[in-house]
């Protein structure tokens, strides 16, 4: 958008919301204006602008108003794609933008940036870590890529194995709390879903990259787009030799998408990737063997499209293959599991938008399969390495319907869902919500949600040397409550939170002191309260001297539970972050030379029982820490070369018990555009 002076009675007018069948506004033949002065961003987190298409003026008795026709931000909040600033729901958006400006290379790290996300590490760069949101476990966390549910049936340490470069990424979008209507029943706790770039501003992308710890990295990516279709493909690589013995990895991606264009808006769109890993897992699930390693690779391929306009249909075909070969000890057959999980899904959504407001509904058939030398029932005839065999298959019916009325958004659904595992019929998981905008920069709005999560393979089977797994666990429950608020105007956007959710049968990995064996469990129950704040303040039109692109950010979550946990020792649900800080502070040294900090704190609950040497020190609190990383970035034109400074003052700190995390990391890159 243009730069332009600013003015206290100045407001931005949405006009035209025509070109999206799913629009509100267009539904309701309204003109609806947002009072925002200059070019404020729409939601909390760091979002990208919308883009201005034509740009008038005029006087009315309020005063001046510029009536601009702007791209619509828009975002998944809802089962029906809502322009971000109606969204009645909480939702953190981070962009391509800044996800090339943050000192990061893998989604996982900037995760680490968001307040109310808690990322486990067990290695470097993305190896595998657990995300979870509002003291979730991996689990209980949807990952979704252009809407498609990849979450790992076998175990959500494995969800991130998808073939994304960082360079791929259009937008990541984040749903605070349950989400079961909007992302499925596996959106226990909350949802990351990642939308890839169709359309490029370069036909090529390359960049190298060098650091410290023997860190190598490149990665190009090519676009060609035609009058009737977008195709890119992109191939990526990193590798280290680890920053202690038993962390180095080798990391492969390879991602091919096309979009296909047809009249009215509408489209079908195309994607294959593949992802291969191997890395060092020293002490990842038992201290006892520091040796272990991992293999694993994935396939994945979906066909989606998005025909008509106020009758919207929209179909998804898709399927992941995950590979795993886990050692206990590497190159050894001791405690070797090889793993094959298949998924299987097709989605048929319906979209209605009339006076009334926007009617979505929709069904979705998904089946989850795992072959196994450990995992599930024995097999009649055994296939190589895969002696043992499950499988499950879920349903989901939803119906959603939003709409306006004067100044309050109202949203309201139910999803059904039946599964083969537990074979007790159809269950009911109800969403409402409601937002509230008494002036035009202030929006008040709750969300009321219930949600579940059935056990993953692993939950259920994995019974070796290390732990011993409990087949009759049944789904976990919760219900949760939010209420909260936004307000933004040209100088700064502020949001503000608080929530409750009760959970029943919460899923754990727990053992008796003394015991060196983890087991399976269902808690009774987890009770979490919670707030989550930001503010964000750009500093170009207060200090421009900075740069167009200034920012300074600050974000706090704290959370605390209750669970009786009748003195076991708990793998995941009792270690949860009770306190995280983040502070982000942007802005230019010179003329293209950027500088972004980063600062993380966190506090987390819970304890580990402590190792040194072999010898068992007890169990220990995990200490609160703090990080800084930086990146320096100079940009040119179509080049830019930049440095990463991780963890610039060398916190020794852990995020699961026993698995030390890097201290300081350097690496430099370079960048080109075409």
């Amino acid at each position: 958008m243009k730069e332009k002076k600013l003015h206290l009675n100045r407001s931005v007018r949405f006009k035209r919301f025509s070109r999206k069948a799913y629009s509100v506004f267009n539904s309701l033949h309204k003109i609806v204006s947002i009072g925002v002065l200059a070019a404020c961003t729409l939601t909390f987190a760091n979002t990208g602008k919308a883009v201005a298409q034509s740009d008038s003026t005029r006087q009315t008795p309020q005063g001046t108003f510029s009536e601009q026709e702007l791209e619509e931000v828009t975002v998944t909040a809802s089962r029906i794609e809502t322009p971000v600033n109606q969204a009645a729901k909480i939702v953190t958006v981070i962009t391509a933008r800044e996800i090339a400006a943050a000192p990061v290379q893998s989604v996982e790290e900037l995760l680490n940036y968001i307040a109310n996300i808690d990322v486990v590490q067990r290695g470097g760069h993305g190896v595998q870590s657990d995300i979870s949101i509002r003291g979730g476990s991996a689990d209980q966390t949807a990952v979704l890529l252009n809407g498609i549910n990849l979450s790992n049936s076998h175990t959500g340490h494995y969800s991130f194995d998808f073939p994304i470069n960082l360079s791929d990424i259009e937008r990541i979008e984040i749903l605070h709390g349950p989400s079961a209507l909007v992302y499925g029943s596996s959106a226990f706790s909350g949802g990351i879903n990642i939308i890839t770039r169709k359309k490029s501003d370069y036909n090529l992308l390359a960049s190298l990259e060098g650091g410290m710890h023997a860190f190598r990295s490149a990665e190009i990516r090519g676009a060609l787009d035609t009058k009737s279709t977008n195709n890119s493909l992109s191939i990526g690589y990193k590798a280290s030799d680890g920053y202690i013995a038993n962390s180095d990895y080798n990391i492969y991606n390879l991602l091919w998408q096309s979009r296909l264009h047809f009249q009215s808006n509408s489209h079908l769109d195309f994607l294959a990737g593949y992802n291969q890993k191997k890395y060092g897992a020293n002490t990842f699930y038992s201290v006892t063997y520091p040796n272990q390693y991992e293999r694993t690779s994935e396939i994945v391929g979906a066909v989606s499209g998005v025909f008509g306009n106020r009758f919207k249909f929209v179909p998804q075909l898709y399927w992941t293959r995950h590979f795993d070969q886990f050692d206990l000890i590497k190159d050894t057959e001791t405690g070797r599991n090889f793993h094959r999980g298949d998924t299987y899904g097709a989605n048929m959504m319906f979209q209605i938008t009339s006076l009334l407001g926007a009617t979505y509904f929709g069904g979705e058939l998904r089946r989850e399969e795992i072959m196994s030398s450990n995992l599930g029932q024995p097999l009649a005839h055994p296939e190589g390495h895969y002696k043992m065999y499950d499988d499950r298959t879920q349903t989901n019916i939803a119906l959603e319907h939003t709409f306006l009325y004067r100044k309050f958004i109202f949203s309201a659904g139910v999803l059904a869902n039946y599964n083969t595992l537990q074979n007790d019929g159809f269950r009911f998981y109800p969403s409402v919500s409601v937002a509230y905008s008494p002036v035009n920069q202030l929006k008040i709005y709750t969300t009321w949600n219930r949600s579940s999560r059935l056990p993953t393979f692993t939950d259920l089977y994995y019974t070796t040397e290390t732990h011993n797994a409990n087949g009759q666990l049944q789904a976990e429950r919760s219900e949760s409550f939010d209420l909260g608020l936004t307000y933004r105007n040209a100088f700064m956007e502020a949001t503000f939170t608080g929530y409750m959710m009760n959970g029943r049968n919460m899923i754990d990995w727990v053992r008796e002191a003394g015991e060196t064996k983890w087991a399976s469990w269902n808690f009774t129950e987890v009770n979490k309260r919670g707030v989550e704040s930001s503010l964000k303040f750009p500093l170009y039109n207060v200090w421009r001297i900075l740069g167009k692109n200034s920012l300074f950010s600050i974000s706090y979550a704290r959370m605390d539970q209750d669970a009786d946990s009748k003195g076991l020792e708990s793998r995941y649900t009792l270690n949860y972050l009770r306190d995280k800080l983040t502070v982000q502070f942007k802005h230019d040294i010179i003329n293209h030379l950027t500088v972004n900090w980063n600062f993380r704190y966190q506090d987390r609950m819970g304890e580990f029982r402590m190792y040194e040497d072999g010898k068992d020190l007890g169990m220990k609190a995990f200490p609160p820490f703090s990080t800084l990383d930086v990146k320096l970035m100079y940009e040119q034109q179509k080049f830019s070369v930049y440095l990463d400074l991780n963890n610039l003052y060398n916190t020794y700190y852990y995020d699961i018990g026993n698995v030390p995390q890097a201290g300081f990391w350097l690496i430099g890159g370079v960048r080109y555009e075409y």
